[in-house]
């Protein structure tokens, strides 16, 4: 994604806890356990400090760490497309350790397996433990074939910048695999995930790779997965990182907490005005998840939530609050916002005229 001027929720919060104060929100976040995110960048030694410090093995020596955002890739997600949220199943179902990033209180959590006196060094060992185990693993992936068209030369010319930083041969291969990536990804994440994972295997010190690597494993589901790179490219790139696809990824995994958290603290940072909306409908799917339908709805409020604006996310923010709408038993509202978001949506890339059919009232 593009980096801009626009500033995340602006007014947002505020306006939310107008509501929660007014009685209409249900819920409170007081008692929400601290993002993973903001303790990680707080403190060296938590969990955000992943493969990429323990990544000596299957990488070259004298990789060369380079900066950069890395933009056009992957594509985003389809526009309102429902999609089911699979278990945290392991991305390397090979591999002696395991992701530790849980929701609290689920079997095998650090909160549920360990007591206040053992924790800190407990945790600093199953960090370690986990980096070196996925670095095993991805030192054991298979080599995925390379389609004939996965050529270099169609990478973001950023992307080839920070390639540039490699020995000339492995630069060739870790590109290819990455456009082998880009190309598979809407049709084949899978298979694109391999290709991402073998890249990362070979340049782990890049950061572009870690992200390529984080975005895929976004779009084939592979939540914790997708988080630990990101968090590992956004701390080596020094950038403010896909902070929407991490929030969303937080709140895959069940702690809407966290994305609402990580949604806030992005408020600061120069996000581009497509990912300030994209972060706005994350945050507000974590509220509605929480039970909080009013501030949902409240959340996606702005000034570009005008029915004849026709940015190229419009139709996603319209159907998006048409949703919320709906959802806090709006529904005269609803279809007249899902009827806005079929008219920006040039594309087709949503249902939202079948929407606003089904909520309409039938003779």
């Amino acid at each position: 994604m593009n980096t801009g001027a626009a500033v995340v929720g602006t007014g947002a919060d505020d306006q939310v806890g107008q509501a929660e104060q007014a009685g209409q929100v249900a819920g409170a976040e007081g008692d929400a356990d601290e993002p993973a995110v903001a303790r990680a960048e707080r403190a060296p030694g938590s969990d955000d400090t992943d493969a990429d410090d323990a990544d000596a093995e299957g990488v070259e020596s004298d990789v060369k760490i380079v900066a950069g955002t890395g933009a056009g890739i992957v594509t985003e997600d389809g526009i309102g497309v429902e999609r089911e949220i699979p278990g945290t199943s392991s991305a390397f179902p090979d591999s002696e350790t395991a992701e530790t990033s849980e929701a609290p209180g689920t079997p095998g959590s650090a909160a549920n397996a360990e007591t206040p006196g053992n924790r800190v060094g407990s945790e600093g060992s199953a960090d370690a433990e986990a980096g070196e185990g996925r670095e095993r693993a991805f030192a054991r992936s298979r080599t995925p074939e390379l389609p004939p068209e996965a050529d270099i030369s169609v990478l973001d010319p950023d992307v080839k910048q920070e390639l540039r930083g490699l020995p000339k041969g492995l630069a060739e291969i870790v590109g290819r695999h990455l456009a082998a990536a880009g190309m598979l990804v809407d049709n084949d994440p899978e298979l694109a995930l391999e290709h991402a994972r073998y890249a990362r295997s070979k340049a782990a010190r890049v950061a572009v790779v870690r992200e390529a690597a984080g975005l895929t494993a976004y779009h084939a589901g592979e939540w914790s997965e997708a988080l630990s790179e990101l968090r590992a490219a956004r701390r080596m790139s020094h950038g403010a990182g896909h902070v929407a696809v991490m929030a969303d990824c937080e709140r895959a995994l069940g702690r809407p907490e966290r994305a609402i958290e990580l949604a806030r603290e992005a408020q600061g940072l120069p996000l581009s005005a497509e990912e300030s909306v994209e972060l706005r409908i994350v945050a507000a799917g974590a509220r509605r998840d929480m039970g909080q339908l009013d501030a949902a709805v409240v959340a996606l409020q702005g000034d570009d939530l005008e029915p004849k604006r026709r940015d190229p996310w419009s139709a996603r923010l319209f159907y998006a609050y048409a949703d919320n709408l709906e959802a806090a038993g709006r529904t005269e509202e609803a279809v007249r916002w899902f009827l806005n978001a079929a008219q920006a949506d040039d594309d087709n890339e949503t249902d939202a005229a079948e929407r606003a059919f089904d909520l309409s009232p039938q003779d």
